[in-house]
């Protein structure tokens, strides 16, 4: 059967492998990563320190976001007071200079922290792809157990190195404990 063929009229959308705990969902990773496999995924029901490194996975754009955002909200609270206190309102008020920046620091600190919480609130949701209210994986009744105590990993059939036969044997001999083929 090739990759993109359909079985039972149905699209294979994946093969969902199960492994009994993190140990060998992490080797399973890493042995998936040196294979060459690119649309994978690992799922638990707790965070395991490492899995990041073993997919091979690069950095996070997110600090980047936040950043920006927050140099955004620095500029746009500075200007917004220059320019109201100095261009648009000059009033002279007991002698005090038209910028004086010891007085903008809290609205500028603030415009700052808003906007890199909206920076990272938004950047996150944009990032990962949300929101997304269905994942195929929830067509499998195991796959429910994920957050509770069972660990999987679901190698996509849109992967350049899939094929059924092959990439099962493959998360077989990576110690899957059962393999599920996934249909859209």
């Amino acid at each position: 059967m090739s990759t993109k063929e359909k079985s039972n009229d149905r699209k294979v959308y994946g093969l969902l492998a199960e492994y009994a705990n993190p140990a060998k969902l992490m080797r399973a990773a890493k042995l998936s990563n040196r294979a060459g496999y690119k649309k994978y995924d690992a799922y638990s029901p707790f965070p395991i320190h490492g899995m990041d490194d073993a997919m091979g996975l690069k950095n996070s754009k997110l600090g980047w976001i936040v950043l920006s955002h927050g140099l955004v909200g620095f500029a746009g609270g500075l200007a917004l007071q220059i320019w109201t206190s100095s261009i648009a309102y000059p009033i002279n008020i007991g002698g005090k200079p038209f910028v004086n920046i010891p007085a903008f620091i809290p609205v500028t600190f603030e415009l700052t922290i808003l906007l890199s919480a909206f920076g990272a609130v938004f950047g996150m949701f944009f990032l990962n792809n949300m929101p997304k209210h269905y994942n195929t994986l929830f067509n499998s009744d195991k796959f429910a157990r994920v957050t509770d105590d069972k660990f999987f990993i679901c190698v996509e059939a849109s992967d350049d190195m899939f094929s059924l036969e092959e990439t099962e044997k493959f998360l077989r001999d990576a110690g899957a404990t059962d393999v599920e083929v996934i249909y859209e």
